[in-house]
């Protein structure tokens, strides 16, 4: 059965380790047969979460900037997978940001069930990206239907382009194929 795909770059450089990542699960995934969309937060406006908690009982967001539109996205997706750069043992500022400002959902009948992480460091030790799951685990609590479905990490790449020939792009090619 054909899913609906969501996948979120939150990368600020674009061609990144990250979003290579991304695209390469985006090409596993659309082999499959599935529908998918990608959504790059450096060529996005998304600001900082007030807290005011209006969200919560309007199911949006007083701020009007880009996230609102994600947020919408997010809410009939199947899948969502989020690739990040590893920045201080932990996801990038835009995925926090993403995150936080996707509150709206918590009271809303959400479709997606699986949740995926894509992650690249110039870091090349096992723990470097378990910051990052931490922090997405936290997020995906919050949603009972939902689960972390699967990780990829690619250590040891810094520059853009570094992570060409790296196993972790195989690895998400295959795991975009099995969604």
């Amino acid at each position: 059965m054909s899913k609906k795909v969501l996948v979120i770059s939150t990368s600020p450089r674009k061609g990144g380790n990250s979003d290579a990542l991304a695209d390469q699960f985006i090409r596993g995934a659309q082999e499959a047969g599935n529908q998918v969309e990608k959504v790059s937060l450096y060529e996005k406006t998304i600001g900082f979460c007030r807290g005011c908690l209006t969200c919560q009982s309007t199911q949006h967001c007083v701020i009007q900037d880009d996230a609102n539109t994600i947020v919408q996205t997010m809410l009939s997706a199947d899948v969502i997978v989020w690739a990040t750069p590893i920045y201080y043992y932990g996801m990038c500022g835009q995925m926090k940001t993403m995150l936080d400002r996707s509150n709206p959902l918590f009271s809303a009948d959400y479709q997606f069930r699986d949740i995926y992480l894509l992650a690249a460091a110039a870091e090349n030790e096992k723990h470097t990206v378990q910051g990052a799951v931490t922090g997405l685990q936290g997020w995906i609590d919050c949603f009972e239907r939902a689960r972390l479905a699967g990780t990829v990490f690619a250590g040891g790449v810094t520059s853009v382009g570094e992570i060409q020939g790296h196993s972790a792009l195989t690895q998400a090619y295959q795991m975009g194929k099995h969604v």
